[in-house]
């Protein structure tokens, strides 16, 4: 398996893997050490435990050493295959006899379960072993490509991590599969190519072995969806990609597709179809974005949004809205999306250095993919709203409630919290691979030097043309802006360069005390020098609170705003009001000024953000009333960090709150 040939060739800012990036201290290394020793676990003893979950149980019964039925979903293979991917990172980061021993029995018995042709969907298998006729991709909803997608995609990491082949042999027998479905049945594969994680993994196939069969596939991916005609806007297949101009349709689905052209990009240079991702991207960012990265506004709708013929017009599911179209409580931003929004950034940054690309990571990092577990690290959230009510007369999807048909009865609105195991179980394992993976994303090193990405407690090495620097981050961040690298190790003159966060106003920077020139928001700062052991750098970034409103467009939060400090978006929950005062009657006074405390929320220490706000009058009963003449009163509350909230039982919660003036 020795590269015959360079790869990403046109992605020149490679992001640093563990030998090069590491979260040694401060705020991600607590995540990392709870990823480690409480997240990765326990999900895995849920997928081995058949009461909780039939995630191995359904390997086993393919296998033929169990007997029983399929049970759960059936993306559950990719599900616990995404786990698996965790596994290994985990691996990487610190080797564990026994935990490589356990991976490379469950790689086994995955690769027991393959079929000659490189088909592997354990429902199908136990099917086929109880005699019965199945047929592959009968049905665009078993996500068998989604499901070896995933199996490809940690197969790579396996064979990188540990040099076994158990798992790679298996991917390449998959990936000969796939390619018999691009060349035989290509409508077949178009019609099954949602969630498209396949995109992203014969390029990392590509990459581990250097085979120009899986570049050539991933190409052919492409154009098999181009020539489908019988798409929709859902799954991004009514019109040709490089033909479109907005993002719409379901968002992990959207996302995980645009990061895979992303990494086709990187390895073929194709100049248009990386104009037509940044247009896309930017359509994302500047129009569908939540102000904590959350993707994805709807449960259900229809898209084009008022398009004159009716068969041209999609159904559209945990999706994308119009330009926007924001709703907070009936928010749906699936924990998988906003992943897939991760995904697709840090590919659009390796292809181009932009601060903006490595802002959206931070926005999403900090905020929605947080909030998408809870302080525990076991119990994980499917849909993440901006704002919870109570009774609510219509029902919501909760975290347990599968993605794939309505809850039967209205939940009590006010009781949404997270849970240890959810019946879609597509998020959990999502975001537990992307957690253990947030070391790759702190920096990466190009052809003019080390770009730093993220702050957070890092050590950094990186390496190019024989110049070498070792950085140590100190920082509170991002509590606290004040952040200093300290040079450990040092040869030549490896330009560094710091991302001013778009946030960010009024950054200083300094090496050794002597100040430097600073960039703007959202743009990288460069230091170039000869380094010595010893060189401190100093960056400051002022954190005061921010009052933020939205476009004149985005309805649901007119005349509100919202609270954030640094990357950190704030939340009111109800637990911080005064006794009697409902969530509705809070309004924020022009002119406020939080400050930030200290608060302890389950075992962890934030910063929350104590100001003062106006209590309104109690809201009408009926759908209108006339406007209540009781005098406006003022208390003092505490805004919590939005990635804390549901963390004490059932509240109420409102990231965006009225303005007074």
């Amino acid at each position: 398996m020795t590269a015959t040939s360079p790869t990403r060739a046109h992605a020149p800012w490679t992001p640093l893997g563990a030998a090069g990036a590491r979260w040694r201290r401060g705020f991600w290394s607590g995540v990392a050490r709870r990823t480690r020793e409480v997240t990765v676990p326990s999900m895995e003893a849920m997928l081995r435990d058949p009461a909780v979950s039939p995630g191995v149980r359904n390997f086993q019964i393919a296998a033929g050493l169990e007997e029983g039925e399929h049970q759960g979903p059936p993306f559950m293979d990719g599900d616990t295959y995404k786990w698996l991917e965790s596994a290994v990172v985990q691996l990487e980061l610190q080797w564990d006899d026994e935990l490589a021993t356990r991976i490379e029995d469950l790689g086994r018995l995955i690769a027991s379960v393959q079929r000659e042709d490189g088909y592997l969907h354990t429902p199908t298998a136990i099917a086929e072993r109880q005699q019965e006729q199945v047929q592959a991709l009968a049905d665009r909803f078993n996500f068998e490509t989604y499901n070896l997608g995933h199996l490809i995609t940690v197969a790579v990491r396996h064979h990188a991590v540990t040099g076994s082949t158990t798992l790679l042999d298996v991917a390449e027998k998959a990936a000969g599969f796939l390619e018999m479905l691009a060349t035989d049945k290509p409508t077949e594969l178009a019609k099954s190519a949602i969630c498209p994680s396949h995109y992203m993994a014969v390029i990392d196939l590509y990459r581990a072995t250097a085979n120009p069969r899986y570049l050539r596939l991933a190409e052919a991916f492409l154009r098999v969806r181009d020539e489908f005609d019988e798409g929709g806007d859902d799954n991004q297949d009514r019109i040709p990609v490089r033909e479109q101009t907005v993002v719409t349709g379901h968002a992990v689905r959207a996302n995980y597709l645009y990061a895979g052209l992303s990494d086709l990009v990187a390895e073929t240079g194709d100049g248009e179809l990386q104009t037509v991702l940044e247009r896309l991207w930017n359509d994302v960012v500047d129009t569908k974005l939540y102000l904590t990265g959350g993707c994805g506004a709807l449960y259900d709708g229809a898209s084009p949004d008022g398009y004159p013929w009716q068969k041209e017009i999609s159904r559209v599911h945990q999706a994308y809205g119009r330009a926007y179209q924001l709703p907070n409580t009936t928010a749906h931003n699936e924990s998988c999306a906003h992943i897939g929004m991760i995904f697709w950034s840090e590919r659009m940054l390796a292809l181009r250095p932009e601060a903006r690309y490595a802002d959206v990571i931070e926005t999403i990092s900090y905020n929605a993919l947080l909030a998408s577990i809870g302080l525990d690290g076991t119990s994980y959230f499917y849909t993440n709203p901006l704002r919870q009510v109570r009774d609510l007369p219509y029902p919501l999807r909760r975290a347990g409630d599968t993605a794939l048909r309505p809850t039967p009865e209205p939940p009590p609105s006010d009781e949404r919290l997270r849970q240890p195991y959810l019946s879609c179980f597509c998020c959990p394992p999502n975001i537990a691979r992307t957690l253990s993976e947030m070391h790759e994303r702190i920096a990466s090193v190009g052809p003019d030097g080390l770009y730093v990405h993220q702050y957070g407690g890092s050590e950094i090495r990186g390496e190019r043309d024989g110049a070498r620097v070792v950085l140590t981050e100190n920082s509170r961040y991002p509590w606290d802006g004040a952040i200093t690298f300290t040079v450990t190790e040092a040869a030549g003159a490896l330009p560094v360069h710091l991302r001013i966060p778009g946030w960010a106003r009024g950054a200083r920077a300094a090496v050794n005390g002597t100040p430097l020139e600073v960039s703007g928001p959202s743009n990288y700062t460069r230091i170039e020098r000869e380094w010595q052991a010893g060189d401190e750098i100093t960056l400051d970034l002022p954190m005061p609170a921010r009052i933020v409103r939205g476009h004149r467009l985005a309805e649901e939060i007119t005349n509100q705003v919202a609270v954030q400090r640094g990357p950190v978006v704030y939340c009111l929950e109800s637990h911080e009001l005064p006794d009697g005062v409902r969530l509705e009657q809070i309004a924020l006074p022009r002119g406020a000024q939080p400050h930030p405390v200290q608060m302890t929320i389950g075992a962890e220490q934030v910063t929350a953000l104590e100001t003062e706000v106006a209590i309104l009058p109690p809201a009408t009963d009926g759908l209108y009333g006339d406007v209540d003449e009781t005098p406006v009163r003022r208390a003092s509350v505490r805004l919590v960090p939005y990635y804390a909230w549901s963390n004490r039982g059932p509240s109420e919660m409102s990231v965006w709150l009225p303005v007074v003036w």
